[in-house]
């Protein structure tokens, strides 16, 4: 008998993908908040649920307000530029639109939506089931294991992304998913204002996690380190701060495991569904929304009605301001196209 398969999705690196992919269409809800970043992240759950077939979602989310990590080490994403009003009114959106929608929603005190994905992942192995994580984020790679894999958004959406197991990550990176933390500490993260050890790239960090195992191991052995992968590996470890950078890096990228999780299962109420979708004005999205979450049966629905048109292709957004695009000159008349071209 095969395990019931949970999904735990990254809400925050959903919004924030579906937020950059779509803001040109400055599409809105029906009340007329914007709501381009919802309905890509609606979109998306309905793609991995039909691909996936869970018996139940959670979705996490960052604490908006708090970060222990920024607490605790003050330059954590200290580089990252303030969001924008119209992201941050949408990740609001998105957490109240899953509940109505009856999702089990996560928004850890002071913590990250990674938390929550270990946290899941953890609860359901316990529980002897399997967890899909959903997330572009890369740092979900060190939570897979043999109950335990990632669907990692990436562009063309959920149906053209991988599902990252252990065998696909060794042939990926050459690490295995226990090693994952290590290398990124290695090389470090840019995005977060982690910087790694000076002159470790991923093709470097992989090799010496290949030779020795384990980071440490390589830090403990600089000699060998020297004998099998040169003296200038060896040197860039003994450098003065490498170590400390890399043992920073594991501190700060390691996920909690211990939040209070609920698995909340499908199908969903399907009055609740059909709601939230036309809501968020995604009617021609609301029969697939009942099929995937609520287990209609795609017979017995009725077609779609027309979308409301009054708040499709506004723009009312002060921190964006539609591009005027360039004319294009016209083509010679006597210009031939063919399909080599």
């Amino acid at each position: 008998m095969t395990a019931p398969v949970t999904l735990a999705i990254d809400g925050n690196s959903l919004v924030h993908r579906s937020y950059h992919a779509q803001a040109r269409t400055g599409m809105h809800a029906v009340d007329g908040r914007p709501a381009w970043a919802v309905r890509g992240l609606l979109m998306q759950l309905v793609a991995a649920v039909e691909r996936m077939r869970p018996t139940a979602v959670v979705v996490g989310f960052d604490d908006p307000d708090a970060s222990v990590r920024r607490d605790t080490w003050p330059t954590y994403k200290a580089t990252r530029v303030d969001k924008l009003d119209t992201l941050v009114d949408q990740l609001a959106l998105a957490v109240e639109v899953l509940g109505r929608l009856g999702v089990s929603v996560v928004v850890p005190p002071a913590l990250e939506a990674d938390d929550v994905l270990a946290s899941t992942a953890a609860h359901v192995k316990r529980q002897g089931g399997r967890t899909v994580v959903v997330t572009s984020d890369r740092d979900a790679f060190a939570l897979i294991d043999d109950t335990t894999s990632v669907l990692r958004i990436i562009n063309g959406g959920v149906d053209a992304s991988p599902v990252m197991t252990p065998e696909r990550l060794v042939l990926l990176l050459g690490v295995r998913p226990e090693q994952y933390r290590d290398f990124a500490a290695l090389r470090g993260d840019p995005s977060d204002n982690l910087p790694g050890v000076r002159g470790i790239g991923p093709r470097t960090a992989g090799r010496l996690l290949q030779e020795f195992g384990t980071a440490r191991a390589a830090f403990d052995d600089l000699a060998a380190v020297s004998s099998r992968l040169g003296a200038g590996v060896a040197a860039k470890l003994a450098a003065p701060g490498a170590r400390a950078a890399f043992e920073l890096n594991c501190e700060v990228m390691a996920m909690r495991a211990d939040v209070p999780v609920e698995c909340g299962p499908l199908p969903l109420d399907p009055e609740a569904v059909a709601e939230v979708y036309r809501a968020q004005n995604l009617v021609y999205t609301v029969n697939d929304a009942l099929c995937a979450l609520a287990g209609a049966d795609p017979d017995g629905l009725a077609p779609p009605a027309p979308p409301m048109p009054a708040f499709v292709d506004s723009w009312p957004s002060r921190s964006y301001a539609r591009p005027k695009l360039p004319k294009l000159p016209a083509p010679p008349k006597h210009a031939q196209l063919s399909l080599f071209d």
